[in-house]
């Protein structure tokens, strides 16, 4: 959705193959669109950073994409401004590493079903 060719190329040769994930988490964790956890007893840090791990050429390709898709889709436009209103610093970035996080779904399935996207849904190819 709004993905160029090169973004998708690059996307789909950093995952590889993608029967090495077994669920769409796998793959989040894979391309380091996770966050830190600080806790203590009943304490949980709300404002922690991504994790430093990870591949960093699928995090960028996912991020660019997460930029694109946001132009393009309404779905995720809407998610983005969402995403974009909740916090008062760093908005821009968080709202595209949070709608990159959310194009890991999408692109697990279409990868793992062999399918293509079509804006209602997805189809067999």
């Amino acid at each position: 959705p709004g993905i160029g060719d090169v973004l998708a190329a690059g996307i789909i040769a950093e995952i590889g193959d993608i029967k090495r994930f077994n669920n769409e988490a796998a793959l989040a964790k894979y391309a380091g669109l996770i966050w830190n956890k600080y806790q203590s007893g009943n304490f949980n840090a709300q404002d922690t950073s991504l994790v430093k791990c990870g591949d960093q050429y699928l995090r960028y390709y996912l991020v660019e994409a997460a930029n694109c898709v946001r132009v393009h889709t309404v779905r995720f436009k809407e998610y983005y401004n969402k995403k974009y209103r909740e916090v008062p610093k760093h908005q821009h970035k968080r709202a595209l590493v949070l709608t990159a996080r959310r194009l890991i779904p999408l692109i697990f399935a279409m990868l793992s079903k062999g399918q293509i996207y079509q804006e209602r849904g997805v189809v067999s190819i």
